[in-house]
């Protein structure tokens, strides 16, 4: 690697097993990427990520990223559009900051080579999709997510100060309070599993490893694996958040979880999302019998924010007994619907579903988390040292409900700002060694032989949450909740202590964490509001027109703004 740092290291005070970089990066989606391509002319980067590097909630969005590019659209429609969805807790100053900064940071990455549609015109093509008035979402047909994610990692991987670990995975954080120093983050604690030979037994031979750094982001995206159905690719296990909560971060608005509305259901179809796109193209939701049912819930019917149709449509599968819905756009053209959604296309034909004249059959799935770590306007947690950007922060973007499109927007933003804010600050963050920590204890733990407690908890949390955490919740479903996860997480932990670690065993302990934070926000939150719906609060309450934030030892509780 060439250095480029402008630190001094002193390796020889460090345990032989540490590495140290200047800038750790804990995942590598488009948050985490943009970091490390802003930050990477300032200091040594190591971006470790769990599995391959290509494995995100990045590379699997379809719809695109919004941004005022057309002269036909404002800042204040987006702004307004945007705190319309967040049903009264966006944050003001990070909706005006996201959208006024976008376009910027839009151009960036067309310089890093993504590639959006074009009009014939040459002109970027722009779609509209639900709770936007105007069309402002840039995409890649309908794998927008593909080619940013191939734009960036390209970009990372030529880069002479950027090195990627592939198959590594966080455990945990190494706050030095731990071992009675100062309240603040100098890197993680770090499962090697690339170092596995053919024939070895997995957890004999994977390796706990120690990253020290300067700074450490966190960019591991979302947790819609907590649930049992989802839209979210395998890696979305809330490590992130998991890790910050341990450490002893601020944690915020973990009830506010986004459920897409569409989902393809079929049963041998995994969590493949239909993209809000079509809805914005025409597409048209009926149910089952055909009859079209969104002009009953919302006068902006298929185009209303995805809080309502997704309500909606659970309502309507819970009415009439149905286990989906159908998404129409068979009275488009076929060769509008193929050129305009060919991954779809060609996904739901492999399925038996020619989308060109038959319907889509569809469910809700949890898609978006909009809480996280709590961030300030540069993406710093409440931990020295600790920042957070992309889907496992909370900077207050999305406040109770994302406007579609709006995430990759904040990854790029955030990624960019906390990149310029650390770089500002090289000198002071140089002025010390790296401290000396102790190596990943094992302990008495041994490699487990009872993989099936694992899978066995694994699936019960994850129906717990859907049942009873779900797109509509009530006091005594949440009770039922909070009883199951504690005792799930009593055997984890247990479980845990005993074993050697695994990715597998790591997951679910985190999900198990995310599981316990949403269901203590939700049980805060006396009211509905955006993503959080509970039948004994039907109305939205002014006095909840705030933040709910907990740390660990601390309750959930509201925070003014």
């Amino acid at each position: 690697m060439t250095a480029l740092s402008l630190c001094v290291k002193e390796p020889a005070t460090l345990p032989p097993v540490a590495v140290t970089t200047d800038f750790l990066v804990i995942g590598s989606g488009i948050a985490g990427l943009t970091f490390a391509l802003d930050i990477a002319e300032h200091g040594e980067v190591v971006v470790v990520t769990k599995r391959s590097s290509e494995e995100s909630n990045t590379r699997w969005a379809q719809g695109g990223i919004a941004a005022v590019i057309s002269p036909e659209d404002t800042f204040d429609a987006h702004i307004k559009d945007t705190l319309v969805a967040g049903a009264g807790l966006c944050h003001d100053v990070v909706v005006d900051i996201c959208v006024r900064e976008g376009p910027d940071r839009i151009r960036e990455l067309m310089d890093r080579g993504a590639r959006f549609d074009r009009e014939k015109d040459g002109s970027i093509a722009l779609a509209r999709e639900g709770g936007h008035s105007a069309r402002r979402v840039l995409h890649v047909a309908d794998a927008t997510g593909f080619e940013v994610e191939r734009a960036l990692l390209e970009r990372c991987r030529a880069h002479p100060n950027i090195r990627i670990l592939e198959h590594h995975m966080a455990i945990d954080l190494i706050v030095m309070s731990r071992f009675g120093g100062p309240d603040v983050c100098v890197g993680a604690y770090v499962l090697n599993m690339a170092t596995r030979s053919d024939g070895e037994d997995d957890a004999k031979s994977h390796l706990v490893e120690t990253y020290l750094a300067r700074a450490t982001i966190l960019a591991s995206g979302g947790a819609g694996k907590v649930y049992l159905y989802t839209s979210n690719p395998d890696v979305a296990t809330g490590d992130g958040i998991a890790m910050a909560y341990r450490a002893g971060a601020e944690i915020a608005n973990m009830e506010f979880y986004q459920f897409h509305p569409t989902c393809l259901y079929h049963p041998q179809a995994k969590s493949f999302l239909i993209t809000e796109a079509l809805r914005g193209e025409g597409a048209i939701l009926r149910l089952p019998d055909g009859t079209p049912f969104m002009a009953n819930h919302d006068p902006r019917k298929e185009l209303a924010p995805r809080d309502i149709v997704a309500r909606a449509i659970d309502f309507e599968m819970k009415r009439t007994g149905s286990e989906f819905v159908l998404l129409d756009i068979t009275h488009k053209p076929a060769n509008f619907v193929c050129n305009h959604f060919p991954t779809i296309y060609a996904e739901c034909l492999r399925f038996g579903i020619d989308i060109t004249s038959q319907p889509i059959p569809v469910v809700p799935a949890a898609h978006y988390l909009c809480g996280g770590i709590s961030t300030d306007l540069h993406g710093r947690t409440t931990i020295p040292g600790l920042w957070a950007v992309g889907e496992c922060a909370c900077t207050g973007l999305h406040g109770a409900n994302r406007l579609a499109s709006n995430s990759l927007l904040e990854g790029l933003v955030f990624g960019h700002r906390a990149a310029v804010r650390l770089a500002s600050t090289m000198g002071e963050l140089c002025k010390s060694p790296f401290p000396e920590v102790p190596e990943w204890q094992i302990g008495d733990a041994v490699p487990s032989d009872e993989e099936v407690v694992v899978t066995h908890n694994w699936d019960e949390l994850r129906r717990t949450m859907w049942n009873y955490v779900g797109i509509v919740r009530s006091n005594a479903r949440l009770r039922r909740a909070a009883r199951r996860i504690a005792l799930l997480q009593d055997e984890i932990r247990e479980y845990y202590w005993r074993h050697l670690v695994t990715r597998d065993l790591l997951e679910l302990r985190n999900i198990a964490t995310v599981a316990e934070l949403i269901v203590g926000c939700a049980a805060a939150r006396h009211e509905s509001r955006g993503l959080h719906a509970t039948i004994d609060y039907p109305q939205t309450n002014d006095r909840f027109a705030a933040d709910i934030v907990v740390k660990r030892g601390v309750v959930p509780h509201l925070r003014g703004r």
